[in-house]
């Protein structure tokens, strides 16, 4: 690759050589092309809310060795599967086959799965418009649907 060019009359070859490369930085090219969207089941959003499918068990990675307790939903907006993580002790008591649940990103790094569990972008915060959290901690009781 050859220097970049450094006179007193250089701006247009720059600005020239900007543009040539920037297609190349990885930040850029997902922005314009749009393709974080195209592959993101919640569509850009922050949230979505689905229905659970089934209760599902994953191995955490080396080296650690627990079951890591989550749950297959289907988004209701679009109809995408998406797993995402129950957090905290006992919530998987609380979630049932077939109730509606809302989930959010975890947090990773560049939107990636966080922690020991491969795979895993999302996580169960509402389930069926009560918050996750509170069930837990048995300030509220689960609503019957």
């Amino acid at each position: 690759m050859a220097n970049k060019p450094s006179g007193i009359n250089s701006g247009k070859a720059l600005k020239k050589r900007h543009l040539r490369y920037r297609k190349l930085y990885k930040w850029y090219a997902k922005k314009t092309l749009g393709l974080a969207k195209k592959s993101d089941p919640l569509e850009g959003s922050s949230q979505a809310s689905g229905i659970v499918l089934e209760k599902v068990q994953l191995e955490a990675k080396q080296p650690n060795s627990a079951m890591r307790k989550c749950v297959r939903v289907q988004l209701i907006k679009n109809g995408k599967q998406v797993t995402a993580f129950l957090p905290g002790d006992g919530a998987t008591k609380l979630v049932d086959e077939h109730d509606e649940v809302m989930i959010e990103r975890i947090g990773g790094k560049m939107g990636r799965s966080k922690g020991d569990i491969p795979g895993v972008r999302w996580q169960v915060i509402k389930v069926n418009d009560q918050s996750l959290n509170a069930l837990r901690r048995g300030l509220i009781e689960k609503a019957r649907k």
